[in-house]
């Protein structure tokens, strides 16, 4: 790891020794004193490697911009070494930085396995995604929040923390009695042996079942003269599912029973799914467990002052003075309301992972208001790291028919999501005869790798508070910014460097000079750890997704203009077989972030 620390300091030396370097300059030319110096990436339809801005400068040197640009350029060229030339274009000071540097650079991070990513040292974070309930399958808005979820995890872990993966399933309430009423007046003991359906589908099914036999009842007491409200309210179907929850929370031993059966077959079709998509957890919390957690901090508060009590004996935080609203902590009976839980669950979850110095939580848009008072109660509190709390907001996902109604049973399910994107992959690939020579059983493995990594890429490389309109077909593209493109350069460079071998290309051979395209090549690569470091502090997979796309169109332009190996000596041969190696790995470490597989042929 120390020589990836010294390649990245070396970059950072440069931009801080030139900074230095105007400010000498302007001290030197002008007599005067430059606090700041902005730097920027030379625009690509201009020569030059780094860009230093003039106009800042005009506040301390007076005069015309260009003329400024040239003398500071002069005195770059003559007392920097990695300065080979420059130019000016209106008030901006075009450096070219020497081959030698960059050359230098490549040599000393071409080995490095975790190039980019760096071990974890401070204060763990936790990550919280996925949160299903147990009444119904995993559906498109979960296939989002896994995704943003986990790699939003791997990112900040490859910056450089230890990270905890975690999740609340909410496996009690109303909803999941629904479930459990209508298995047990419908389900003539089905299970899913022997209905043969994973078993989250089969609770899912029944979640509809109760619905349909739920607007039925309703519809009759409508036709008798009740109103539609009162009939929402009083269909027997409802009441003896509000009689099973209480039976449930009074431990009952039948309706316990019934609960653990169900769940027991939701958790198992969880599982499979997670293993399909690809991810995973390193703890579970379940809202049976935690849902009477909070009550004791909720004294504590009373005691702080942060919280108050009505004279119905309901308990209330005034959130007033920070803009927000009254929020009710604790019912009038005593009992929990949801933020009493998540107060009681986060200070449960430091407890149980003391090195734990902040979290994230996955959750839709739709939740922003709550997350807001949590964190602002939390801090009220007291506690250090409620100031290191998160919440990854997202946006909903569409699809071209609409949006999804889970009593309706008209979501889309995960797993057919899945197996969705493995059918287009396989037809699309089959249509471009991509895979000739293929036995069956790769076939399958790589569509599905393809699949994956089309549904993957598309939800990543957005912004996570975009809404989505997902589009199967689009995303199975072997062009343009798509999982499938990249995958498929990572695969055409798999190629070379198994010709590179046969063919017998040295390894290490000397090489002094830089191609345009080499160059660009290698800057693109020198950008990987910055914008993983910048990826975790905006919780944002799309930087990543987006930066992998832009070195993919570097290496493409670079394998259409430049000659591998068919080059002229062994010393171009080996350096750019090594540093479309290098090109490669990045491209596999960066899909790895996104939890996306690259494939070795394709």
């Amino acid at each position: 790891m120390l020589i990836f620390a010294g390649s990245e300091i070396k970059l950072m030396n440069l931009s801080q020794k030139i900074s230095q370097a105007v400010k000498d300059a302007v001290k030197n030319i002008y007599n005067a004193e430059l606090l700041e110096v902005e730097l920027q990436p030379t625009r690509k339809d201009f020569e030059g490697d780094l860009t230093v801005v003039v106009f800042p400068i005009l506040r301390v040197a007076k005069g015309n911009p260009v003329i400024i640009g040239e003398q500071i350029g002069e005195f770059l060229k003559e007392n920097i070494s990695e300065v080979s030339d420059f130019n000016v274009v209106k008030g901006f000071l075009n450096l070219v930085i020497a081959d030698d540097y960059y050359l230098e650079f490549f040599n000393s991070i071409k080995s490095i396995e975790n190039y980019g990513h760096k071990p974890a040292t401070g204060n763990a974070v936790m990550v919280e995604y996925s949160s299903p309930n147990t009444n119904k399958p995993l559906h498109l808005g979960h296939v989002r929040n896994n995704l943003l979820g986990y790699s939003v995890a791997e990112i900040i872990k490859a910056s450089g923390k230890k990270v905890y993966k975690t999740q609340i399933i909410n496996d009690r309430g109303i909803h999941i009695c629904k479930s459990m009423l209508a298995w047990k007046k419908f389900g003539a003991n089905e299970t899913p042996e022997s209905s043969g359906l994973k078993g989250d589908k089969l609770v899912g099914n029944y979640y509809v079942k109760f619905d349909k036999a739920y607007k039925e009842e309703q519809s009759y007491l409508v036709a008798q003269g009740k109103t539609q409200e009162e009939a929402e309210k009083q269909a027997p179907l409802l009441l003896e599912a509000q009689d099973m929850l209480r039976k449930w929370e009074a431990g009952d031993d039948e309706v316990v029973s019934l609960w653990k059966m169900m769940n027991g077959w939701v958790y198992e079709g969880f599982e499979q799914t997670y293993k399909n998509l690809g991810v995973d957890f390193d703890s579970y919390y379940f809202e049976s467990n935690t849902y009477l957690l909070g009550k004791d901090n909720i004294e504590e508060g009373l005691k702080k002052g942060v919280f108050y009590r009505k004279e119905d004996g309901s308990v209330w935080c005034d959130l007033t003075e920070d803009g927000l609203d009254e929020k009710i902590v604790l019912r009038s009976d005593g009992t929990s309301v949801y933020m009493t839980q998540d107060i009681g669950t986060a200070i449960q979850r430091v407890k149980d992972h003391p090195d734990v110095g902040g979290m994230i939580y996955t959750v839709g848009n739709e939740q922003d208001y709550h997350f807001k008072v949590l964190f602002l109660i939390l801090k009220k509190l007291g506690y250090e790291w409620a100031e290191n709390l998160y919440h990854l907001s997202y946006g909903m996902v569409d699809l071209p028919s609409g949006k999804m109604k889970s009593r309706e049973g008209t979501v889309v399910d995960a797993d057919d999501l899945i197996a969705e994107m493995a059918s287009t992959a396989g037809n699309i690939a089959e249509e471009l005869g991509k895979l000739d020579g293929y036995s069956d059983d790769e076939k399958q493995e790589l569509y599905k790798m393809i699949g994956l990594g089309a549904l993957k890429y598309y939800i990543l490389k957005v912004d996570p508070k975009k809404r989505i309109l997902f589009n199967p077909e689009e995303s199975v593209d072997f062009q343009g910014n798509t999982g499938p493109f990249i995958q498929y350069t990572y695969a055409r460079i798999q190629s070379i460097l198994r010709k590179a071998i046969d063919t017998g290309v040295p390894v290490d051979a000397d090489h002094k000079e830089l191609h345009i395209k080499e160059k660009e090549l290698i800057k693109q690569i020198a950008l990987y750890p910055e914008t993983v470091q910048l990826a975790a502090e905006n919780q944002s997979p799309a930087l990543i997704a987006n930066y992998t796309y832009d070195l993919v169109k570097e290496f493409n332009s670079f394998y259409q203009q430049v000659s591998i190996l068919g080059a002229d000596s062994d010393s171009e041969k080996s350096f750019r077989v090594a540093l479309s190696k290098k090109v490669s790995d990045v491209i596999a470490a960066a899909f790895g972030l996104l939890g996306i597989e690259v494939p070795e042929r394709m």
